[in-house]
């Protein structure tokens, strides 16, 4: 007995030095987790201490009962922490898997993009293709028609290129076509879109629309730039481009008609080698 009772003296002071930490009254969830067992020994041995020292036999067995009734509560508390513990790892797990899913997302949209980007653009010059200058086109058609905001389309056409092509080799072709390519890009505003139409044509969208006398200008220095010479290789090159220059919503409201009267006046710049030429339903430039 005096045994029992100096463990039993031992586990109080530990019951007392946890029940130390706070106030009498704190709630069970403020003693923290790791001291549970130590909390629970403690009691264990206290009520077991009480059964040996008592001499009423019901107080033994009701103090007996609440040692198993613990006994079983502290078992079932196991099965909650282990559980808890679980709970937590598929947390993480899902957790974790929610975050290679982002990774993935942003990947797919990236390569989306990408995709995306690559089918809008021209693989030889990199310009915005046809059906990104077509789709350009309709959003500035929503945008500045009920707005009575003007824009003009450019169509350019590069003069005698098929005999250079066939002469010099689909090779020095297709670098006289990322250099025209480059020229107009850097002569265009950062606001307007240059884009390769197919073969050796090029549009430009100016969303601003600026006077006629300014579109002139424009116009004579996309000629110059493009027509200024090129060497490739051993081979000095000159070009020169034929434009076509359709306004809106004077030479048309919608893109097929402002990309065909555009198209009809550069044959005509074509036809008079005048370099550009302005299209009007009257035929005259």
């Amino acid at each position: 007995l005096d045994h029992q009772a100096n463990g039993a003296d031992r586990h109080g002071s530990t019951l007392h030095a946890l029940q130390g930490r706070g106030a009498a009254s704190l709630p069970v969830a403020d003693v923290s987790v790791p001291d549970w067992d130590a909390l629970f020994d403690a009691l264990s041995a206290r009520l077991k201490a009480m059964v040996n020292e008592s001499a009423v036999h019901a107080l033994r067995v009701g103090l007996s009962e609440c040692v198993e009734d613990m006994n079983r509560l502290y078992i079932s508390l196991g099965h909650e922490r282990r559980h808890s513990q679980e709970l937590e790892r598929e947390l993480y797990d899902v957790r974790t898997a929610l975050a290679q899913a982002r990774v993935e997302l942003v990947g797919s949209r990236s390569e989306e993009r990408r995709s995306r980007r690559l089918a809008l653009h021209d693989d030889l010059t990199l310009l915005p293709n046809r059906s990104f200058f077509s789709e350009r086109l309709e959003q500035t058609l929503v945008r500045a028609v009920p707005l009575r905001q003007g824009f003009a389309v450019l169509y350019l056409d590069l003069d005698g290129f098929k005999l250079i092509n066939d002469t010099h080799g689909h090779a020095v072709g297709d670098e006289l076509l990322r250099i025209v390519a480059s020229r107009l890009a850097r002569a265009m505003r950062a606001e307007d879109v240059v884009s390769r139409l197919g073969g050796d044509e090029f549009a430009c969208l100016l969303a601003n629309l600026p006077g006629r006398t300014q579109l002139g200008h424009l116009a004579r220095k996309l000629f110059d730039a493009v027509a200024a010479p090129v060497r490739i290789g051993s081979h000095e090159l000159t070009v020169s481009p034929s434009i076509g220059i359709a306004r809106c919503p004077a030479d048309g409201n919608s893109a097929d008609a402002l990309l065909r009267n555009a198209d009809a006046a550069m044959y005509r710049a074509k036809r008079e080698r005048s370099g550009f030429a302005f299209f009007d339903q009257h035929g005259v430039a």
